[in-house]
């Protein structure tokens, strides 16, 4: 009798415990939603940096603290302040960003369009790389923090070459691609660059140094050449970039009301991620007519999408199909804008979505929008819309086909482990990790890829309107940035996701002056999804270790992701990892 008193008193605080955690989330819920009080003559003051990701964290954590902006909402800060009259001014103060150069363009669009409303917005830089001060040459003034260093040098791309490290431990990289310049697998193989490796890395580096020196040519309002004489000079002490023109006068923060007029009257600064909590709606924004955004993010692989996984990013074909068969189906939405940033995977997760891109196009004006990577597999699902939209500096292309095992039997051994395998019939042991292919096993690994590699062609011929010739010769697994593919034919326009939003609205017979509801895919969580799953898609036990300050307890998991998003076996339409800084 008494057990059974105690297993109901155990019971009855657990629901207790439950009925007060949901009672707190809704309080919390409901005092977050609250939009603050904005004061007249306000300056705003805009952070830029970290991963400027695409897409909020899910779960309780995402929705009520205060999470790092993404592109979408920065660029949402900038439209806000732009009409609102109660904001005067704005201080854009870059911290360094871990994206790569689409994100930071995208941005950099929103800056110069702030600036048409005729109100001040200067740029605080208490650090000034290539990326900073590329956002701040935008701004009306630069200022520079008087201890500060102006790291202007060029643009520096890396690429880690782990052959030598492998052939110590014993493991043999076995890989086959389709294409001259599809390099995926390169960093396995290879010691350092071939020579279309090399050609192709230094026309991508070449690319970004030139829109580097123009668009601080256009900020600054220097020739060129002249841009090109000062970055050879660089970096500069904070003197001497006042001296050359870059910055326009020394300051601390503090400072900067006594150096421009912020306000007509006294400034009342204002937190970015106050602001953030202004809907768009009550400044006019964000009504209308309604068009969907659908995010694909991170790894392409088949299944669901994960957005904070072990894995990272993951773009499930399952989770983006019901995403475009929920936006086609819904009457209120006119149009749709498929919003890319990813370096592409499974071959057959992408060829799954471009079908249903497919499909879905052939009923609403669908637009592609591309961030900072959308190749390989990222440009499959791309192909089949109205029009692709790609930043300047965007890598998209890599139209090609790459698969690699790793015969671990030498690691193995040098670790005095064993492992032997048993198989009956003839190719059973084809993906075997004790040896490499065979000749006759890697010619019927050449023959898949290369129908795989042809069906790309194929579809990007039939997507571009040109013939496969057209597409095998600028293929071959090469990447481009935005602004040469444009030029070669695999984008129809450079910009971000408004540019995206306003082909939309032209090819929905909206007028391009008339706001519109952007419908986000992922949606945001109710307060029932929240209660139900707090902690997003994560694992649950691996969230509530790291909150009970467990020490990394994903790091193996995090270690075998690659081998957890794919399957065995399956070709990929893969991008090359490329650092550019």
């Amino acid at each position: 009798m008494a057990v059974r008193r105690g297993v109901w008193l155990v019971i009855v605080l657990i629901m207790l415990a439950v009925i007060a955690s949901v009672a707190g989330l809704l309080l919390l819920y409901t005092a977050v939603g609250r939009e603050p009080q904005v004061a007249g003559n306000s300056t705003l003051v805009l952070r830029v940096g970290g991963d400027l990701e695409e897409m909020e964290p899910g779960g309780v954590i995402g929705q009520f603290i205060e999470v790092p902006p993404t592109v979408r909402s920065t660029v949402e800060l900038l439209r806000k302040a732009k009409i609102d009259r109660r904001i005067t001014s704005v201080i854009l103060k870059p911290t360094g960003t871990a994206a790569l150069w689409g994100k930071v363009q995208e941005i950099r669009d929103a800056v110069v369009d702030y600036r048409r409303s005729g109100k001040l917005i200067v740029a605080y830089l208490e650090y000034g790389g290539e990326q900073e001060f590329y956002l701040a040459s935008a701004c009306d003034k630069v200022f520079l923090m008087p201890t500060a260093s102006l790291d202007l040098t060029g643009i520096a791309s890396y690429e880690l070459f782990l052959r030598g490290m492998l052939d110590k431990i014993g493991a043999y990289p076995d890989a086959l691609h389709i294409g001259e310049y599809k390099t995926a697998s390169n960093n396995f193989t290879e010691r350092t660059f071939t020579p279309a490796h090399r050609e192709m890395a230094e026309s991508l580096n070449t690319d970004l140094y030139e829109q580097l020196v123009r668009g601080i040519a256009d900020g600054r309002r220097k020739p060129e050449a002249a841009v090109r004489q000062l970055i050879d000079h660089g970096p500069f002490l904070p003197e001497d970039a006042v001296r050359a023109g870059l910055v326009d006068d020394l300051a601390y923060e503090d400072e900067l009301d006594d150096k421009v007029k912020l306000a007509p009257a006294s400034v009342h600064y204002l937190d970015m991620d106050e602001y953030r909590r202004v809907g768009a709606s009550s400044l006019g924004l964000q009504r209308g007519p309604r068009i969907a955004v659908i995010y694909a993010v991170g790894l392409i692989s088949t299944g669901k999408s994960h957005y904070d996984s072990p894995e990272g990013q993951v773009a499930g074909s399952e989770t983006l199909i019901e995403y475009l068969r929920k936006a086609r189906g819904d009457s209120a939405v006119k149009a749709i804008v498929l919003r890319i940033d990813s370096p592409g995977g499974s071959a057959i997760a992408s060829d799954i979505i471009w079908r249903e891109v497919l499909l879905t196009k052939n009923q609403k004006p669908l637009v592609a929008s591309m961030s900072d990577v959308a190749a390989s597999g990222g440009y499959y699902i791309a192909m089949p819309a109205h029009a692709i939209v790609a930043e300047p500096s965007t890598l998209t292309g890599s139209i090609g086909v790459v698969s690699i095992k790793f015969v671990i039997d030498g690691t193995l051994k040098k670790l005095g482990m064993n492992i032997e395998g048993i198989s009956q019939g003839k190719y059973a042991d084809l993906y075997s990790p004790i040896r490499p292919f065979s000749p006759e096993e890697r010619a019927r690994m050449a023959q898949t890829m290369q129908a795989t590699y042809d069906a790309f062609v194929e579809k990007a011929a039939q997507g571009r309107n040109t013939t496969p010739e057209r597409i095998d010769a600028i293929g071959q697994g090469r990447v481009w940035t935005g602004r040469q593919a444009k030029q070669i034919g695999l984008v129809d326009e450079l910009g971000g996701l408004d540019r995206a939003v306003a082909i939309a609205k032209q090819r929905a017979k909206i007028a391009q002056d008339a706001e519109v509801e952007l419908v986000i895919y992922p949606p945001r969580k109710s307060f029932y999804d929240l209660v139900r799953n707090p902690f997003g898609s994560a694992d649950r036990a691996a969230t509530l270790g790291a909150l009970l300050g467990l020490r990394n307890p994903r790091m193996l998991q995090t270690l075998a992701s690659p081998l957890q998003v794919f399957r065995r076996g399956e070709p990929l339409a893969l991008m090359p990892n490329v650092f550019v800084r």
